[in-house]
């Protein structure tokens, strides 16, 4: 860690850990963990967060390895009603405990989906094919620590990027710049395509500047140092437009949190590039119902005669924006969005691929799983990339982005 980032660690340490002060130990965040109630290895936010950040050094780590069963979900913090950012001590936490013990290579590897992107796409069908395997995930599990059952996505074997590279975005009197994020660039780049249709369906031209990782995987995974390199990398690159103006929307709902907040408050990067691209940073449902209350949002929706359950991930409810998708779904004529209103699916980003998490993972997204299959539906809906992929390996639904229904609303396939 170089002096900048100790100095910027060492800054954010202070100023998340000033809250914990306002702990009346009221249990709340407690009462509202999902994971603390599905696994004894996991005590409680109250206990490794506020409770435990007491005693420790502030330089030094937290002996507990029990810390490392907190998914990051935030919950906590968004209960507890005296403002303590509980899920931001705990992350800060886990950094200095995988700092002082080392970040294994597992967590190292599965925190980096723009090199294994990279890496696999032009290999797209045999590495589907060997990650479908049940002798290669096995072999998987027993030495790279990743479960067997894991819901990991298939590579596209083309990225978005590269259809990017080939659309033109028509001239419009209004620009917009779109993030779209790893998952997209190599797992869904349909999902991107249906994005850029959509807004410029609705009077934009589409930027797409060159982008990479945006680091919450290695945050989330304590690789501190590296996050900060990637979300300041990415920042660099978005920033330029944010400057002149233009706005950007994600469709990852965690990727553009990261951006917004996340990497200001648990990373403490105090980057000039990263202050202007988060304050022009948006979650592209919460950018579109902006439109619509502005009455500039197209409205020429065709009926979809379905009944869709909805979840909304925990990363998109810390936006603090309430659920724009709900609010778009009810512009759609016959489409009947059944709000689930589950705290979480249990995936956590990665932390429902790991070997020792995978049944804790599963064990908290059940009643979600159970709420989506009975809900009848074809397809369920979901603004998290791999919350979508945890819904489908749960409950056999397809879960797609709300940007897709709203696609199918606009008939915009062709």
């Amino acid at each position: 860690m170089d002096l900048i980032d100790r100095l910027a660690d060492e800054g954010a340490h202070e100023s998340v850990r000033a809250s914990l002060d306002h702990c009346v130990k009221c249990t709340i965040c407690e009462s509202f963990c999902p994971f603390s109630a599905a696994t004894p290895l996991f005590p409680g936010p109250k206990f490794v967060g506020p409770q435990a950040e007491r005693f420790r050094d502030p330089t030094g780590s937290s002996p507990d390895i029990s810390l490392d069963y907190c998914s990051g979900c935030g919950i906590c913090t968004q209960v507890c009603p005296q403002g303590v950012k509980i899920a931001e001590i705990n992350a800060r936490a886990r950094g200095r405990l995988w700092a002082e013990r080392g970040v294994p290579l597992r967590n190292k590897l599965i925190a980096r989906p723009s090199l294994s992107g990279r890496l696999a796409t032009p290999f797209a069908g045999p590495v589907n094919w060997a990650l479908g395997n049940p002798y290669v995930r096995n072999l998987v599990e027993r030495i790279g620590g990743v479960h067997r059952h894991a819901p990991l996505p298939r590579f596209a074997g083309r990225t978005f990027r590269a259809w990017a590279r080939k659309h033109r975005s028509p001239v419009a009197p209004k620009t917009i710049v779109y993030f779209h994020g790893c998952s997209t660039n190599y797992f869904e780049p349909s999902l991107g395509a249906m994005a850029v249709a959509v807004l410029e369906h609705n009077g934009y031209r589409v930027i797409i500047p060159r982008q990479d990782c945006c680091g919450l995987p290695l945050q989330s995974n304590g690789s501190f140092d590296a996050a900060r390199t990637y979300v300041r990398r990415l920042a660099a690159s978005l920033a330029p437009y944010a400057r002149r103006g233009h706005d950007i929307v994600a469709t990852s709902t965690s990727c553009s949190l990261m951006l917004k907040r996340e990497a200001l408050e648990i990373l403490d990067v105090d980057d000039p590039d990263l202050a202007i691209v988060s304050a022009r940073t948006y979650d592209i449902c919460e950018y579109l119902v902006l439109l619509h209350e502005r009455g500039e949002l197209a409205t020429d929706l065709e009926p979809l005669e379905a009944t869709v359950p909805y979840h909304a991930p925990c990363q998109q409810r810390g936006h603090g924006i309430g659920k724009p998708a709900m609010e778009l779904f009810a512009l759609i004529p016959g489409l009947n969005a059944v709000d689930l209103d589950i705290d979480c699916c249990g995936i956590a980003g990665t932390y429902g691929l790991k070997k020792e998490k995978y049944d804790i993972s599963m064990a908290v997204g059940d009643r979600l799983f159970k709420e989506v299959r009975t809900a009848g539906s074809e397809v369920a809906a979901c603004d998290s990339e791999t919350c979508r992929w945890q819904i489908t390996h749960g409950s056999g639904v397809p879960a797609v982005h709300p940007i897709e229904l709203l696609y199918r609303s606009y008939n915009l396939s062709g």
